[in-house]
C-alpha cells in the first residue's frame, strides 16, 4: 500500500510540475505605421536584425494581458535599435508569440523583431 501512495505522490508532482508550450508568429498585420518609405532602387543597406521582448507571467489565469506585451517589446526594440539622429530605419516587422502554460501558472513571452535598414542617398 505504501508504494502505491509514494507511486501516486510522484505521479501528482510531475503532473504538477509539466506544461505545455505554444509558439507562434502572428501573420496578420499589427503594425499601423503613417510612414511610408518607397523602396524602389537600392539606396540602402541591411545594417543589423533587432529585437525586443517582453514577459507576462499569469497565475490561475489572473495577470499579464497581451496588448501591453507587444507595446513593451516593440518599445525594447525601438531601444535597442538606436535610430535617433540617423538616417536609418525599420523594415519586416516581425511579431512573435510563446506561451508556456504549467498547472496554475503561464508565461507569455512576445519578442518583436526587425531589420535595420540605413539609406547611401
Amino acid at each position: 500500500m505504501k508504494k502505491l501512495v509514494k507511486i501516486i505522490i510522484a505521479g501528482m508532482i510531475a503532473f504538477s510540475m509539466s506544461g505545455c508550450a505554444i509558439h507562434s508568429g502572428l501573420t496578420s498585420n499589427l503594425n499601423n505605421h503613417a510612414t511610408e518609405v518607397v523602396l524602389s532602387k537600392k539606396n540602402y543597406k541591411i545594417i543589423s536584425k533587432v529585437e525586443g521582448k517582453a514577459h507576462g507571467i499569469s497565475v490561475l489565469g489572473f495577470g499579464g494581458s497581451f496588448n501591453p506585451l507587444v507595446a513593451q517589446a516593440r518599445a525594447d526594440m525601438l531601444n535597442n535599435a538606436g535610430l535617433e539622429g540617423t538616417s536609418r530605419a525599420i523594415i519586416n516587422e516581425t511579431v512573435e508569440s510563446n506561451y508556456k502554460s504549467f498547472v496554475v501558472a503561464s508565461v507569455n513571452t512576445i519578442t518583436v523583431s526587425a531589420y535595420i535598414i540605413e539609406f547611401t542617398e
